[in-house]
């Protein structure tokens, strides 16, 4: 919800820009872009970046979603690449190593070790989207990653509180040489590098993914979760990316559309909100929708719109890690099979795994308004309705709408950041306890987003955005 009303939007269409979790993977972005690259070939290549830059939240052992507007046919698709459920070779009772997590007093019990790795999809996924909507060449989408993974990456501030947040998942197995230094979690303006992911990298470049599912890679992904856990060769094997149709959704004069399926229906949510003037009476109906028990989630989201109007929200994730890491290759796995709040229905080997994660586009009059996608597990849905609501009912620019502060409603609470309304705190008291933040914070989600006015990359997370054509501030 806004403390006051933002910069109005005034363009007419999307302009060729990228939003992000981190600089590095703006910046491959907006590389990709001036070399004549499609959002698809753009996507792609952020994607993959964020596995080299972003590694405290995502990784080429991990999985998402991809939401993509095709301007040539006006029509919006959604690929799956999540993690599917192992087990296609048999099923073991290996167990699992738990591990509290300690988020501003609130501790958090998660699972980590081998029998938490899921099949990951991101390698699948990111060739899906160069394959289906590309127009470079494959080694020039990954050609910038591939740089940055030779020589590592300044470690982001927002990255590095989060990492020492989650510090007794991430320093285990290889993570301990990754993310550490003297037994503690490296401090913020490290250098984070990952020995052997370049190798990884040109492996994708020259082999493409199916090195990750029948080749060498593969191979050791079963040898390192052994005995242990689930994964086999088969269900490596087996692993598919799914192309979905998108449900949509009306609020106020646009449609939004999205894959329709993610755990917190995201979509419904939107459906069920009355849109009104009082801002203190829309916090409430949000209040009322949003309510859930709290969770926590590591993911990062990133937007892309080229010159030719073709526009893509893209969300990944690894949980935390499983502290299973491939030592030739610099990959850690997944822990998705040891997220607590994704195991809500009995899992089948070879099926997908359910998510929060919802990338979405909204269109008017068949045009994209706004493409947008939120890290931070169920303040995925909270983060990206008020992102959305302050751009379609507030009018807001989209970098104000993404910096104006939000709420989150958990039982018997409802967390606020600084700056909201006296109205709106007023209103929220009469029915929960109001939990006011000293400064808005990564627990509120990160949203990376495209609307009229241009990009908005979300403060919480350390975002960046980058335009085409637009040098480097």
């Amino acid at each position: 919800m806004p403390a006051d009303p933002g910069r109005r939007v005034s363009r007419t269409q999307l302009t060729a820009c990228v939003a992000a979790g981190n600089p590095v993977t703006a910046e491959v972005g907006v590389t990709i872009l001036e070399q004549g690259g499609s959002a698809g070939d753009a996507v792609a290549a952020m994607v993959v970046a964020s596995c080299v830059a972003e590694t405290v939240f995502t990784g080429l052992g991990g999985g998402g979603f991809a939401t993509y507007f095709d301007a040539a046919t006006s029509t919006v698709s959604c690929l799956d690449f999540f993690v599917a459920v192992p087990g296609l070779a048999g099923r073991r009772s290996a167990q699992v190593q738990h591990i509290p997590i300690d988020f501003g007093g609130v501790v958090v019990p998660y699972a980590v070790g081998p029998a938490t790795v899921a099949v990951p999809g991101l390698p699948a996924g990111v060739e899906a989207l160069h394959r289906r909507w590309g127009r470079l060449s494959w080694p020039e989408v990954l050609a910038p990653s591939i740089r940055h993974a030779e020589h590592g990456v300044t470690l982001a501030p927002m990255h590095a509180k989060v990492l020492s947040t989650i510090a007794p998942a991430m320093l285990i197995g290889g993570g301990t040489s990754v993310y550490g230094r003297d037994g503690a979690a490296l401090p913020s303006g490290s250098h984070l590098f990952h020995p052997g992911l370049d190798r990884s990298l040109r492996m994708l470049r020259d082999e493409g993914a199916q090195a990750f599912y029948s080749g060498p890679i593969a191979e050791q992904m079963v040898r390192a979760v052994g005995e242990k856990g689930d994964l086999s060769a088969p269900d490596l094997a087996a692993y598919e990316v799914l192309d979905t149709i998108p449900r949509h959704v009306t609020i106020g004069d646009v449609d939004v559309m999205a894959r329709g399926d993610d755990l917190d229906d995201l979509l419904t949510t939107l459906a069920r909100l009355e849109l009104c003037s009082d801002d203190a009476e829309l916090a409430t109906r949000l209040v009322s929708l949003l309510r859930a028990e709290p969770r926590r989630g590591d993911t990062t989201s990133l937007a892309v719109c080229d010159d030719e109007g073709n526009a893509c929200a893209a969300t990944t994730s690894m949980g935390l890690s499983s502290g299973v890491w491939l030592p030739d290759y610099g990959i850690h796995l997944n822990s998705m099979l040891g997220e607590g709040e994704l195991l809500r229905h009995r899992l089948q080997p070879g099926e997908r795994m359910s998510s929060m994660m919802s990338p979405l586009v909204v269109l008017a009059a068949d045009a994209p308004v706004l493409v947008a996608g939120a890290a931070g597990g169920s303040r995925i849905r909270s983060a990206l309705t008020q992102v959305l609501v302050n751009v379609v009912h507030h009018q807001m620019s989209v970098q104000d709408a993404v910096d104006a502060p939000r709420l989150h409603p958990v039982p018997g609470r409802v967390h606020v950041e600084p700056g909201m309304r006296d109205s709106v705190l007023d209103a929220l008291r009469k029915t929960d306890e109001v939990v006011t933040w000293p400064a808005l914070d990564s627990y509120f989600g990160g949203v990376a987003a495209i609307g009229l006015s241009g990009p908005g990359a979300d403060p919480r997370r350390g975002g960046d955005v980058r335009r085409l054509g637009a040098p480097v501030s």
